[in-house]
């Protein structure tokens, strides 16, 4: 079991999920590679000396470069907000750190493949994406069906992502609001994850027409008034694939009444496919091969029990029990830190290439809002 010395850029909500995920990591898989956390790195030296007091990591910086420089650093997490990833992923990949950043992988599209580049000049780092939910039991065989022809030709699609985490005005204004600091609004936040998912279970993106809304366009700022929100509550798009495919996106911070509601439908010539973040247990399947007679046979939705089937072996908690967020975190980590303890052997997904082609549907879908005509998708 390799040890791999690991350093957290950025501790907030996300680091400790990463913080979380790692340490998981070798009591969920047996032989797993062991990762020891050695540093964090947080915004200020105030928030530095709350992350000592925890006692978690040996070291603790407020400078992120000092992080870089400490002895036994094999890999990182960039955690940060998002207007400062291309410069730490840069210099992790200068200073021949492997990184794991979580999403978007930068601030723009151009951003995204500076960073995506700099990556491919370096093949002997690992350079991945946290995008959990290709981790999800449900989606990887989803992933199966599609590629195993169970869908034939894929006509269309819908896709969303829904909180309602901002529909209080009150809600203080942050960086997730301010255009320059985020990239984007729900259509980076959350729009990042389902871009992905469908890049992955069904095809690349050709082009994208979208609407975006602002609908609360200030929030209370410290120390009394207001300063405006720069980005989109709300975006929705018709999309068109590669193959051909057609489809719909949402992706909404003010959808009331949803907790973290990712839902997909795949519809093909010979079957469709259903999945929903809140119900993460089941795929949804319906086969146009079935029966239909007598008196409709075997045709319909048949719910598939992906559970906690991992194709790892020994995975805990085993392929029978729930699922639940965090574990979909454990996992992408673990395959990481395992492509990491072997090298680059073959093709890593999802990479930073596979974040760039999320970066550049981001940049279309703004590009339409803006014109309000229909964008084309540039190839990562």
């Amino acid at each position: 079991m390799k040890e791999i010395g690991v350093g957290i850029i950025g501790y907030g909500f996300i680091g400790r999920v990463h913080a979380l995920s790692y340490q998981a990591v070798p009591w969920t898989y047996l032989g797993a590679p062991r990762p020891r956390l050695l540093a964090a790195c947080t915004s200020s030296e105030e928030s530095a000396q709350r992350v000592r007091e925890e006692g978690l990591f040996p070291f603790v910086f407020s400078d992120y470069r000092e992080l870089l420089a400490c002895e036994g650093i094999d890999a990182v997490s960039i955690c940060t907000p998002n207007d400062s990833h291309r410069e730490i992923a840069l210099a992790a990949i200068r200073a021949g750190k492997h990184v794991y950043c979580d999403k978007p992988l930068a601030l723009t599209a151009q951003e995204a493949a500076e960073v995506a580049s700099a990556a491919a000049q370096r093949p002997e780092l690992i350079c991945q994406m946290t995008f959990q939910y290709r981790f999800v039991p449900a989606l990887r065989r989803a992933r199966e069906l599609v590629r195993d022809g169970f869908l034939g030709r894929v006509f269309s699609f819908r896709a969303a992502y829904l909180h309602s985490g901002y529909i209080d005005p009150k809600r203080p204004l942050s960086w997730r609001l301010q255009m320059e600091r985020s990239g984007g609004g729900a259509v980076a936040d959350l729009g990042a994850h389902v871009i992905d998912l469908i890049h992955y279970l069904v095809g690349g993106f050709r082009a994208v027409q979208a609407l975006q809304r602002t609908f609360i366009k200030e929030r209370p700022v410290p120390g009394g008034g207001t300063a405006a929100v720069t980005v989109d509550d709300i975006t929705l798009a018709q999309v068109e694939l590669e193959n051909g495919a057609i489809g719909t996106l949402e992706f909404s911070r003010l959808s009331t009444g949803c907790e973290d509601e990712l839902r997909l439908e795949i519809h093909g010539e010979c079957g469709a496919l259903a999945f929903n973040l809140m119900e993460p247990n089941w795929l949804y399947a319906y086969d146009v091969r079935d029966p239909e007679e007598p008196m409709g046979g075997l045709r319909g939705w048949r719910r598939i029990a992906a559970v906690g089937r991992y194709p790892e072996k020994g995975a805990l908690p085993g392929p029978k029990f729930s699922q639940g967020w965090a574990r979909f975190h454990v996992a992408s980590a673990y395959d990481f830190l395992s492509n990491v303890a072997r090298g680059q052997m073959g093709e890593i997904s999802p990479s930073f290439w596979d974040g760039l082609a999320v970066q550049n549907v981001i940049d279309a879908l703004q590009r339409s809002a803006s014109s309000g005509a229909w964008a084309e998708v540039q190839r990562a």
